[in-house]
């Protein structure tokens, strides 16, 4: 389901005249209904008459087509819905699941000097909570992997959803975990990580600002990469 237009304030009247070229057998009593079942939530006017939104009318168009193309009973709906307000993305397949989006290159892994809190500023992405099943599926991982990935805190569910940078963690050990390391063997990172993360929040707290953050992580990630090619460099 595309993203919404802003605004828009429509009586359920206006609704009908603008969904019925596309769907001419709706009635006010079916708008009701899918609202009296949750799957639209208008607004109210200060007299309590029901205002719908750009939003709403997207949700409907959703809701009418999912019923009269797909034949989805209102449960998957309702669960299609669900993971489009979390962030999710329409199939682009024959699965007719909502998908995670597609990685996004991090701009901290280009050059120090880069302009990294104004490129993240302009790429500013929606929030995202992903079920564990939708972790294992945008990251090419199994459930059991992706539990192993949790277990030993690679990533961290809150409230039982998994954010869009544990999405990014999956995705990076998955390559690593197809070469034959388990989730155990990849702590070896994360400590790493929770190491070279105090250091960032000590040079915060010696004057630095919290905007440069970005910038503070891409300057670590290169002497990072620059020791582990030494490195590798001394075991051919």
């Amino acid at each position: 389901m595309p993203p919404a237009p802003e605004g828009g304030s429509h009586t359920v009247g206006a609704v009908l005249a603008l969904l019925r070229e596309d769907f001419p057998d709706l009635t006010i009593s079916k708008v009701r209904f899918l609202d009296a079942e949750g799957l639209v939530s208008p607004g109210r006017s200060p007299s309590g008459y029901r205002r719908y939104s750009n939003a709403d009318l997207d949700r409907l168009r959703f809701v009418l087509t999912a019923q009269r193309d797909r034949f989805w009973p209102l449960k998957v709906i309702r669960e299609a819905l669900d993971a489009y307000d979390r962030g999710l993305q329409p199939p682009q397949g024959p699965d007719a699941r909502p998908v995670a989006p597609p990685p996004v290159g991090d701009p901290a892994l280009r050059a120090p000097d880069a302009p990294l809190r104004e490129e993240r500023e302009k790429r500013a992405e929606p929030p995202l909570r992903l079920t564990l099943a939708e972790v294992a599926r945008g990251s090419g991982l199994n459930e059991a992997q992706v539990r192993d990935l949790a277990g030993f805190g690679l990533i961290t569910p809150d409230a039982g959803y998994f954010d869009r940078q544990a999405l990014v963690v999956a995705r990076s050990a998955a390559a690593l975990m197809a070469r034959g390391l388990g989730a155990r063997h990849l702590r070896t990172f994360r400590l790493a990580a929770e190491r070279e993360a105090a250091m960032v929040a000590q040079l915060r707290g010696r004057g630095g600002r919290g905007a440069e953050s970005e910038q503070v992580v891409g300057e670590c990630l290169a002497l990072h990469l620059a020791l582990l090619r030494a490195q590798v460099a001394l075991h051919p």
